[in-house]
């Protein structure tokens, strides 16, 4: 379905991710904003790694929304607060997408919106996913 790019005249990606994705024509694509590690009743988890959890899990609830899931992500966008997170976050991700990975890009961030937030992730899908009703 995506052609993972990872061509052999540049270094090899540092960790389990592409440096492109090609997506064909005739998908749909679906953007999600930045999701940070809050429940429903505004719990926020203290682990950095329990945050990028709850984060994939409200990004997953989104894409279900359009029919699509965690496969489908094409582009992952990271952010965390502090170098401690990077190995974290990078632990949930390098879980989650265990094959070909989609493009990413972590950066160190100087914070969010609340203090409590150390994780936020954005990410780009694409599929033929039915679209949900609403």
């Amino acid at each position: 379905m995506f052609k993972f790019l990872t061509p052999k005249s540049i270094k090899p990606p540092f960790a389990r991710y592409s440096h492109g994705v090609e997506v064909p024509p005739g998908k749909r694509l679906v953007l999600c904003s930045g999701q940070v590690a809050i429940t429903p009743d505004d719990q926020i988890p203290e682990d950095a790694g329990a945050q990028a959890e709850l984060c994939f899990q409200n990004i997953a609830a989104i894409l279900g929304e359009a029919g699509l899931g965690l496969s489908d992500i094409v582009r992952i966008n990271a952010y965390v607060t502090d170098h401690a997170f990077l190995r974290p976050y990078m632990d949930v991700r390098d879980r989650l997408f265990t094959s070909q990975a989609p493009a990413s890009t972590l950066m160190i961030v100087s914070g969010f919106a609340r203090p409590e937030f150390k994780v936020e992730i954005e990410v780009i899908a694409a599929g033929q996913g039915a679209l949900a009703e609403g």
